[in-house]
């Protein structure tokens, strides 16, 4: 073989692997350069985790304090309620004790009962 054509298969070879070499080292880099863009994704993801759960907490405490305040609520008005019976009990008590005393009050009127619509009515 003629001294040429060694050298040119030889420049040949060194081409195609160069060529090789660069083309590998591109596709590398392209991997690198995707691996990095799913990172960032990845990281863009975590971070609105990250304050979707804030909100997520901030709500929750927010049911839990309008929950507290609903209770504290429902507490007073059942105090109310029980305060409202004892003072209408006291009422009641009161009117029976002006009907006892009261000279003009016959034995012929019927007793008060408390919380009857008929004598609310006649009252």
């Amino acid at each position: 073989m003629d001294t040429e054509v060694i050298v040119a298969i030889i420049v040949v070879l060194a081409v195609i692997v160069i060529v090789a070499v660069l083309a590998a080292a591109a596709a590398r880099k392209s991997k690198e350069r995707k691996l990095e863009h799913r990172r960032e994704e990845a990281g863009q993801h975590r971070d609105e985790a990250r304050l979707r759960q804030l909100q997520a907490d901030e709500q929750s405490a927010e049911a839990e304090a309008r929950a507290a305040r609903a209770r504290r609520e429902a507490a007073a008005a059942e105090q109310q309620a029980v305060e409202a019976q004892r003072t209408r009990s006291e009422a009641a008590d009161i009117e029976q004790r002006a009907d006892e005393v009261d000279p003009d009050v016959g034995d012929d009127r019927p007793a008060r009962v408390e919380n009857d619509p008929v004598n609310e009515q006649n009252a």
